[in-house]
């Protein structure tokens, strides 16, 4: 990413805290602002308050799934269009 760039957000949803660590560390390093969470409540908590630029999303989830996420952002206007 160029220096004069404002830095993308990505959400990081999953519930194994190693890959997490992982794919923070690796985003991180090519320039990228990580949010993280590891539940869908707490996901769609994060994913509505920041708007993420990209969300990385589990579908196997404690407390609600990766699907059910998706599909409550899908048809709310504001966060249809975050891939």
């Amino acid at each position: 990413m160029n220096a004069g760039q404002p830095r993308a957000r990505v959400l990081v949803v999953d519930d194994e805290a190693d890959l997490v660590r992982i794919l923070q560390f690796g985003l991180q390093g090519i320039g990228y602002q990580v949010e993280t969470a590891s539940d869908g409540q707490e996901a769609l908590k994060k994913a509505r308050e920041q708007k993420p630029d990209i969300i990385l999303l589990d579908l196997m989830l404690p407390k609600l799934d990766g699907y059910k996420v998706c599909r409550l952002l899908k048809f709310d206007e504001r966060y249809k269009n975050i891939p």
